[in-house]
């Protein structure tokens, strides 16, 4: 078979869009319908191409038309080729197009109340074709099943046929009130946290245990303390009014780290736990216009805030 490169230089598109269609409806007659043209335009095509390449593509019978041994072989690639053409047109002309329609967005929690929803004020402003749809769950969601155009993950993603982008990373660490630390001091090593009140996020992987790292050192801790829950902000507030040492993701300590509410602990130490915050989207080769507007302003936002 002739390099695809040199095949372009001899034989037209038309030719091989013609041949496409008269496979595909086993029928020239019928082809001609699809391409809009006379059969016997349709047919003169065909019979160029063969002649370019030198092979017969397609057996004739007076009712049916047929692919050759070589025909098929040809035919997959011209295929894959056509619709490589048809996906870079239709990306060029949605990446010039206005933004517009219903973006349905899956959010978790705490992270989307705290980092995105105070963005999307902002970019409705901004996109006023744009209807948002934003659905705040901390659980899976199946983009596909469920009908979302993105949805913003924590952590490790799991599920490689979706199409993904960072937006950030993010590292679990150990604050306290600064209040606790005249009242009780700082650890020193993790060994002792044993000795200090330990606020529990019940949601951490190694839960009951803090497994903590630094450089290649790893300790395993069992932390006890006045208070456990099932959701991050609950602690947050907690370790702010003194109650005790708290492990959580630095996306959700910084703005009252940056306030001064909140101070490191163990700062050499951070949990094993950490991952990145990803847009995840359905598969496909193309990005609607909207989500990728949504995603780059989100991620622009969010990485000028963890800059902060």
């Amino acid at each position: 078979m002739q390099n695809m490169h040199e095949l372009l230089g001899r034989v037209s598109l038309d030719e091989l869009s013609t041949f496409v269609a008269v496979v595909e409806a086993h029928s020239f007659a019928d082809a001609a319908k699809t391409v809009g043209r006379d059969p016997t335009i349709v047919s003169r095509r065909v019979r160029q191409l063969e002649e370019h390449l030198g092979v017969r593509l397609l057996s004739r019978t007076t009712r049916r038309v047929s692919l050759t041994e070589v025909g098929a072989l040809y035919y997959q690639r011209v295929r894959a080729l056509l619709d490589e053409l048809d996906s870079a047109s239709q990306e060029a002309s949605d990446f010039a197009a206005s933004p517009r329609g219903l973006l349905r967005v899956s959010l978790p929690n705490t992270f989307g109340r705290r980092w995105i929803a105070p963005l999307l004020p902002v970019f409705i402003a901004a996109h006023p074709d744009i209807q948002i749809d934003a659905r705040f769950a901390d659980r899976y969601v199946d983009v596909v099943a469920e009908g979302f155009d993105v949805a913003v993950r924590l952590g490790v993603l799991r599920d490689s046929s979706l199409v993904a982008r960072q937006i950030a990373s993010f590292h679990n660490r150990l604050y306290a009130a600064p209040s606790y630390i005249v009242a009780y001091g700082a650890p020193q090593v993790p060994e002792e946290l044993a000795d200090h009140a330990c606020l529990g996020f019940l949601s951490h992987a190694n839960w009951p245990d803090w497994v903590l790292t630094q450089g290649g050192q790893r300790r395993t801790v069992r932390p006890t303390g006045p208070l456990i829950a099932d959701n991050a902000e609950t602690l947050l507030q907690a370790a702010i009014a003194g109650s005790g040492i708290i492990l959580t993701p630095d996306w959700l300590a910084g703005p009252a780290v940056r306030d001064g509410a909140l101070v490191r602990v163990l700062p050499g130490w951070q949990g094993s736990e950490e991952g990145g915050i990803y847009a995840v989207m359905p598969p496909g080769r193309l990005v609607p216009t909207k989500t990728r507007v949504f995603v780059d302003e989100i991620t622009r936002a969010i990485r000028a805030g963890w800059a902060k």
